[in-house]
């Protein structure tokens, strides 16, 4: 009887992103953070992107935490291939973002400074966003 080939990497399906995320939702370490409204992909090109505009800011005062990682590899076949022959080459590396996931938080900065440093974080990234603070942080 023959056995099945067995192949090194495994293949990563695309999956669906419904429903909200029910981890990652609260902020764990910081006083303000970043809160996504929408379900997307976020690039790791995306996420380095927010994370200097964010850092930029701040004047690299206070400490910032990404609560998102890039761990699904994204293949693409090259331009003008037929259907089939297998799957494409690797692409790109993206993270799952769904509603509720704290994408980002910071501290050690004033309320003024993590709203405008977050904003613009917020404007390197494809989907809408929340900025919230901590239930019990005192000024």
């Amino acid at each position: 009887m023959l056995q099945p080939k067995r192949t090194r990497y495994r293949r990563i399906q695309k999956g669906r992103m419904h429903g909200n995320d029910y981890r990652g939702f609260s902020l764990a370490f910081g006083s303000f953070g970043l809160k996504a409204l929408e379900s997307e992909w976020i690039t790791n090109r995306q996420i380095e992107s927010a994370r200097q505009a964010l850092t930029r800011y701040m004047k690299r005062e206070g400490k910032v935490w990404i609560r998102i990682f890039p761990d699904k590899s994204i293949t693409k076949k090259p331009l003008e291939v037929r259907m089939g022959k297998g799957k494409g080459a690797h692409d790109s590396w993206v993270a799952v973002v769904r509603p509720g996931r704290i994408m980002f938080e910071i501290e050690g900065v004033s309320l003024e400074i993590a709203q405008e440093a977050l904003r613009l974080a917020s404007q390197k990234l494809p989907i809408k966003t929340k900025f919230i603070v901590r239930r019990d942080f005192q000024q």
